[in-house]
């Protein structure tokens, strides 16, 4: 069986147990509290980062690839299109939400409020949590425009980008801070997503400390 290495908010994590659970792979979770540098996770992953998956034999890091790792090794179902254009938008969108979305949202929102506190890293920042609060709504429009021109997000199939945008979005939603009255376009492609089995135990995470809001798990939000 597969090993997953996660903490439970880190939306790289759950990129990959999306991957993992579409695909039906089996995976023992093992939460990894990376920042205390223990020797043994450091020498799983010199770069001190999670997730780290062990499958195949093989102890790999980096989550975009060990998703694109998955889908080549387990290519049934797909999550990247076959034609070179195709797969091109899902890996810039990939990147979008990992490296843009992630600067400007996740880590002003989600990493001030809970990781701060879970690191004993001292208080919340509160001009992040504004400039997070205010950036979060460009990108739900930039969503908007995406969902109005596509069945998906990166076209007319569900692929890896879908599942990048809902690790942040979910994350991010556990802490209630994705207004879904914006956007009715990205609340129906959240729903869609929400509903799938894959999501299943992504909606039954507890962080400590940390009680989820009544909608986070409600497919019917």
């Amino acid at each position: 069986m597969a090993k997953l290495f996660h903490v439970p908010l880190s939306p790289y994590c759950r990129k990959v147990r999306l991957c993992l659970a579409e695909k039906k792979i089996e995976c023992e979770l093992a939460e990894e509290r990376y920042w205390e540098g223990d020797p043994d996770f450091l020498r799983r992953n010199p770069a001190g980062k999670v997730p780290i998956l062990r499958i195949d034999g093989k102890t790999m890091a980096e989550s975009t690839a060990i998703c694109e790792y998955l889908e080549e090794k387990y290519p049934e179902p797909a999550l990247m299109p076959r034609g070179a254009d195709a797969r091109y938008e899902v890996r810039r969108l990939v990147a979008w939400f990992d490296d843009k979305f992630h600067h400007e949202v996740t880590s002003k929102l989600l990493y001030e409020r809970v990781n701060k506190k879970v690191m004993g890293q001292g208080y919340p920042d509160s001009g992040n949590i504004k400039q997070g609060a205010k950036a979060i709504k460009y990108h739900l429009d930039y969503m908007t425009w995406l969902l109005d021109h596509r069945r998906w997000l990166a076209g007319d199939t569900m692929t890896l980008a879908d599942f990048a945008a809902a690790a942040h979005l979910s994350a991010l939603d556990y802490i209630s801070d994705v207004d879904w009255h914006r956007s009715e376009a990205v609340k129906d492609w959240y729903a869609k997503i929400k509903s799938r089995p894959a999501f299943r135990a992504i909606l039954a995470d507890q962080v400590s400390g940390f009680p989820p809001p009544a909608h986070y798990a409600d497919l019917d939000f």
